[in-house]
């Protein structure tokens, strides 16, 4: 199977997670799939449903205080693709690196 037909799951699962953690970083101090936002508020009438929340792929944590925002795209998008995302992403939670 190439490269090109892994989904993002299955980078992250084979490649950046092994990444990260070969770095140093201890599974304690990963969280995946972490919600940044709740979702925009859409008011409706009486109503006001929420959209798409916003969600990190990976938040890394030092003394449980969030350092770096990791974000995964699958092979069909350029190298720096995810990039803008992550630092959107870090400015929105405050965190020092994307």
């Amino acid at each position: 199977m190439s490269k090109k037909d892994l989904t993002e799951q299955e980078i992250r699962t084979r490649y950046i997670t092994p990444a990260i953690q070969a770095a140093g970083w201890e599974p304690r101090q990963i969280r995946e799939e972490v919600y940044i936002t709740a979702g925009q508020i859409h008011p409706r009438g009486r109503m006001a449903p929420r959209g798409k929340r916003k969600r990190a792929d990976y938040v890394l944590y030092h003394h449980n205080i969030p350092l770096a925002i990791v974000e995964a795209k699958d092979n069909n998008h350029p190298l720096g693709g995810g990039m803008q995302q992550a630092i959107e992403y870090a400015i929105m939670w405050d965190v020092p690196f994307a």
